[in-house]
């Protein structure tokens, strides 16, 4: 073996021109192999198919419409490869002209990085950069053409050598360390190891070539750069951000529309709201935030911009897939490599000085493993009571058997719900460069707005606000709002998805001018009827409430103040100006004018049909009984829940004895124990009699004790559940609660 070096190349200048290819690019291997440019560029002998149409939608995908003529096979849609999957998933080809075929689509194969480093021989370290010394030793075995100043070298690549050892046995610690020595070794500094190459030349000599003297390495191969090309666009981020170009296959051509969908950032929406005056229409506008992040320059697109959540999902389809097969080997296990090639029967066998020696089998088998869980949940309304009656306060709703009034009515809107998607269209088509963003309008309409000071109760501050409507044909998305009014700033909001008929109530600022407080508040609730269903106690009951409000407004103009009001829309109000209902928090509200610097009192009366629910195991003989003597309900019902009282004072009575048993067994189990505890410290577990042992005959007479009183908890356990069955029995004498509605007068 020799070492080859080129008389002609000083080693310094050689190594410096290496150094400057190696490190200057970290892949420089594939500028010396002289490979062309990497599959993933767009063809330049393509035209590109214009895009059109772009419809944006809200949940980030965006569908694509091409549309004109093809001939041929020279027409091709450009698309970042990150967004192959997509178009292959959902591209949808038409067109007007019956002979205008399109037959299908060819595009460059992509492959993922454990696929991209297998086509190039790299380690499957998907993390790691790629270095030269792993592009060298990928190149093992394959004929080479190695360049040295002027000179070349054909041969085989036997091995890449470092220091007399194998470059392949080196850990990254060492490789790093030459690195190190590569870019910035010190002047005076002992020189690193460098790599060396093991050549079999066509002469059948064995070479070892320095890096340091090689200006260009050409892999023989002519498959190996593009093999190399691809793994590098499958490790690097070019791979995903690159563009690629899928071709369209046509024979007979002619004009064609085509469509797919693509990830495209989130359209977001802004309002401005000029308000004109106190009451009144206001100026409504609309801005939608859009932005081009392709590489291609929109132009004369026609842009829709759509409402909506269609369900997308991703879905791995452009890469190449290979299943897995099962391994079948004969009986007889064969080698491929023969036994003596390189040993001998003595060396096989061994010394075994000290061993034992014994052969097995190997057993190799896989399980697949679903998982899957199951969950429950109740619901218990509790022990609740109802308000005036001295029972325990629980939440309540709206009756669904006592019906008072509906003030969800003024709330009702006349919007059109025209199914799940709605499309704005920009009027004119628009020009966006590549990576470009832009603000467009897409609403400029008069709205219903109405300027107003809300309150959420007596003594709450008061907050300047909005009263919404959405009277425009259009729904609203949710978006950011900014107010203006008589050409200042008057605050910012926000509304929600807002459909056609639709109301809001917005607040945007502070309003100091404005209080109201309560001077007194009086609520009583009048039961009117009671069912039981399901184990369920229902109160159906009128809460009456009459209060006196204080108004004030400082400000030397009019108000109009929107109190919200603690009920529902099952309820009648007397005192105010009149009326509103808020859909979103399902309450009323009470409005009230108010003059400039005005002050005055406000007498309110409101009606409520509610209702609570007590469970059977929570009912009480006090709620029972109080209920019994309630002159509000009807009189057969008053005298199913006197009998029930009864049932359930005897249930009670019964529950005491049972917790007096469960008291004095845990009392007597403590006894045993200590009991058990002395007679071990005495040593006499298992000898004595009980009149020479006083402590054993005391545990005898309690083990007799709790046998008693264990066989008494089990019968008062099963009278408690009969005498709650007869509780139980009473109570479905009350109507159910599917009974319809009573209104109220």
């Amino acid at each position: 073996m020799r070492k080859l070096s080129n008389p002609l190349v000083k080693r310094s200048s050689a190594g410096s021109r290496s150094r400057a290819l190696l490190w200057g690019l970290g892949f420089s291997l594939v500028s010396g192999l002289g490979c062309t440019p990497t599959y993933t560029r767009a063809p330049t002998s393509l035209s590109i198919l214009p895009l059109r149409t772009l419809r944006l939608y809200e949940t980030g995908i965006g569908y694509f419409e091409r549309a004109g003529s093809v001939s041929g096979d020279d027409t091709g849609l450009p698309l970042p490869a990150g967004h192959l999957d997509d178009a292959l998933k959902t591209l949808v080809i038409y067109s007007q002209d019956k002979n205008a075929r399109v037959y299908g689509l060819s595009f460059p194969t992509s492959v993922s990085k454990g696929m991209g480093r297998a086509l190039a021989g790299l380690p499957q370290n998907d993390d790691d950069a790629v270095s030269y010394r792993e592009l060298l030793l990928s190149l093992k075995g394959s004929a080479l053409s190695v360049r040295i100043g002027e000179l070349s070298l054909s041969g085989r690549l036997i091995d890449v050598q470092r220091n007399g050892h194998s470059a392949s046995d080196t850990t990254k610690e060492k490789e790093g360390d030459e690195d190190k020595g590569e870019k910035g070794e010190k002047p005076g500094s002992a020189a690193k190891p460098e790599l060396v190459l093991m050549l079999l030349t066509d002469g059948g000599e064995l070479v070892r070539v320095p890096t340091s003297t090689i200006s260009a390495i050409r892999p023989l191969d002519p498959t190996y750069a593009g093999r190399l090309a691809t793994a590098l666009d499958a490790v690097t981020q070019r791979g995903a951000q690159s563009q690629r170009m899928l071709r369209l296959l046509s024979r007979d051509g002619g004009p064609i529309t085509l469509g797919y969908l693509a990830e495209t950032p989130l359209w977001r929406v802004t309002y401005r709201l000029v308000v004109g005056d106190q009451k009144g229409n206001a100026g409504l506008q609309g801005w939608a935030l859009i932005h081009n992040d392709t590489d291609e320059d929109w132009r004369a697109v026609k842009l829709h911009l759509i409402s909506g959540r269609p369900d997308s999902y991703l879905f791995p389809l452009a890469a190449p897939r290979y299943t897995r097969r099962q391994l079948v080997t004969p009986e007889n296990e064969l080698s491929t490599v023969p036994q003596l090639l390189s040993n001998n029967a003595d060396r096989m066998w061994g010394d075994h000085i000290g061993d034992s020696y014994g052969a097995g089998g190997l057993g190799l088998s896989g399980t697949g493993m679903g998982g899957g869980g199951t969950g429950e949940g109740t619901i218990g309304l509790g022990s609740i009571g109802t308000i005036g009656h001295g029972a325990g306060v629980g939440s309540d709703s709206n009756s669904s058997l006592l019906q008072v009034g509906n003030l969800a009515a003024v709330a009702q809107s006349s919007g059109i719900e025209s199914g799940s998607l709605f499309a704005y269209t920009m009027n004119d088509a628009i020009d966006l460069r590549a990576r470009s963003s832009a603000l467009l309008p897409f609403i400029n309409e008069g709205v219903e707005a109405e300027i107003i000071t809300t309150l959420s109760k007596p003594g709450g501050t008061a907050r300047a606000g909005l009263r919404l409507v959405n009277s425009t044909k259009q729904t609203l998305p949710a978006g950011p709002m900014t107010i203006y009014s008589d050409g200042l700033l008057a605050g910012e909001s926000a509304i929600e998805r807002l459909k056609p008929g639709e109301r809001r109530f917005l607040e945007y600022g502070s309003d100091l001018d404005v209080s109201l407080s309560s001077v007194k508040s009086q609520t009583r609730d009048e039961p009117q009827r009671v069912t039981f269903d399901r184990d369920t106690l229902e109160e159906h009951f009128l809460r009456r409430t009459d209060a006196l409000y204080r108004l004030e407004n400082r400000s030397g103009q009019a108000r109009t103040l929107y109190l919200s009001l603690d009920i529902g829309a099952n309820a009648r109000v007397q005192g105010a100006d009149r009326l509103d209902f808020n859909t979103e928090s399902n309450k009323a509200i009470a409005v009230f004018e108010l003059a400039a610097g005005s002050r005055l009192e406000r007498a309110m009366s409101m009606l409520a049909g509610r209702q609570s629910g007590h469970r059977l195991a929570s009912l009480t003989t006090t709620r029972l009984t109080e209920l019994s003597a309630t002159q509000s309900l009807p009189a057969p019902e008053r005298a199913i829940l006197g009998e029930a009282a009864l049932r359930q004072r005897e249930l009670e009575v019964a529950k005491g004895e049972l917790d007096k048993s469960e008291s004095e067994i845990k009392k007597t189990e403590k006894e045993i124990e200590r009991l058990r505890e002395h007679l071990k410290a005495m040593g006499h577990e298992t000898a004595a009699g009980a009149v020479q042992n006083p402590v054993l005959k005391r545990i005898l007479d309690a083990e007799d004790r709790l046998a008693a009183l264990q066989k008494k908890q089990e019968t008062l356990e099963s009278d408690q559940d009969k005498r709650r069955d007869v509780v139980r029995k009473v109570l479905e004498k009350l109507p159910k609660k599917q009974d319809k509605p009573l209104v109220m007068p």
